[in-house]
């Protein structure tokens, strides 16, 4: 019996497809690449963790310009090397009068980085780790005139400073000594802060600050004077001993002085023993500050004080009478006889409302009274 065609055509084409599908590849399954030996590893030289990468400032059109500092076009004459992570200071161009490098994480100050500095004027290192100064730097530029070094980590003021230095701010770092002579022929300097250091009195000796001729304001607050310091220029303007442990103050101390008119002992231990009744009776006065004490009494002042406070001590009752500086009786129909404060401050002590009516008549014009 013959098979139809058609089957004959179907059974042709099942082997064609068959022979096609035999013919594709297998997968393969996948071959791992040779491994090769591990070379020792060298470890390489790693950061300290606390300090971030430096900053690289932009392109400068000034060949001179360090890498890591701005250059301005706008500012010739100044370097901009502030909040750069700085460790090592760079060389300093020719043409520099104003220095920046505040905020950064240098270390010490060498004198290589300004061989070529000589005109410098204004130098801000405030905020680094400074330990150490070479005093071979300030040779390198003696017309400095401006040096702030704040928020550091001296241990002593820097040696060898230039004559021509005008203000001078070391604050907030481990000052526990000035070296003899440090402070010498220093005649132009007016501002030195000290401001929140370790000094002591055995740290001021009464030569200490005696060839600052032209000093207007001696920041010495925050540090652990149990004294007043010795041998200040009578010439001061400004003397600031907050947050010291002074206990006392001689009855002839600012006697001499010819311009004081700022005054500040708060947070001491002055008491009324060791506060001579007329010790603050000077006539250039202007602002007397003796908060947070142990006084129970009001010490005399001159007319011309505009600003008394006493918050913060022990005072129990308050007699007009007896803290005017004129008399309640005399003439005070001429108004430079009447006494000017205008400011007093006396809360936290051991007072009550009212304000007696003899404050009132003598100190008119006092525009505040905070009691």
């Amino acid at each position: 019996m013959k098979a139809p065609a058609g089957f004959f055509s179907a059974l042709v084409l099942l082997l064609l497809i068959g022979a096609v599908l035999g013919q594709r590849p297998r997968p393969r399954k996948p071959t791992r690449r040779p491994t090769t030996p591990r070379q020792p590893s060298v470890p390489e030289p790693q950061e300290p963790t606390d300090i971030p990468p430096l900053i690289l400032g932009p392109p400068s059109p000034y060949p001179d310009c360090p890498r890591e500092c701005l250059c301005s076009p706008s500012y010739p004459n100044s370097l901009n090397c502030e909040n750069r992570n700085i460790r090592v200071i760079p060389v300093i161009p020719l043409r520099t009068h104003y220095l920046y490098l505040q905020n950064n994480y240098i270390s010490e100050v060498t004198a290589e980085p300004f061989v070529n500095a000589t005109d410098i004027r204004w130098i801000n290192l405030a905020n680094n780790r400074i330990h150490r100064i070479d005093r071979q730097v300030f040779q390198k530029i003696p017309a400095l005139l401006y040096l702030y070094v704040q928020r550091n980590q001296l241990k002593e003021v820097p040696s060898g400073l230039p004559a021509s230095l005008e203000q001078l701010r070391l604050s907030k770092n481990r000052i526990s000594k000035i070296p003899a002579g440090a402070l010498s022929k220093m005649g132009n300097l007016t501002l030195l802060d000290l401001y929140h250091n370790q000094l002591s009195d055995s740290d001021l000796s009464r030569n200490t600050f005696k060839d600052l001729s032209s000093l207007m304001q001696l920041n010495l607050a925050h540090n652990v004077l149990r004294k007043m310091p010795a041998g200040v220029p009578n010439n001061l303007i400004q003397l600031f001993l907050d947050k010291n442990r002074i206990e006392d103050i001689p009855k002839d101390y600012f006697q001499g002085f010819s311009h004081l008119a700022f005054v500040r002992l708060n947070y001491n231990q002055l008491s009324d023993k060791g506060v001579p009744r007329a010790v603050f009776n000077i006539s250039t006065l202007l602002d007397l500050q003796l908060a947070h004490n142990q006084l129970t009494t009001i010490p005399l002042f001159s007319t011309h004080l505009e600003h008394l406070h006493l918050n913060h001590n022990t005072i129990q009752n308050i007699n007009g009478t007896l803290i005017c500086p004129r008399s309640l009786q005399g003439d005070m129909s001429d108004p430079s006889h009447i006494p000017r404060l205008r400011y007093l401050r006396l809360d936290g002590n051991q007072l009550s409302p009212p304000i007696p009516l003899d404050v009132i008549m003598c100190f008119r014009h006092l525009h505040s009274i905070v009691i």
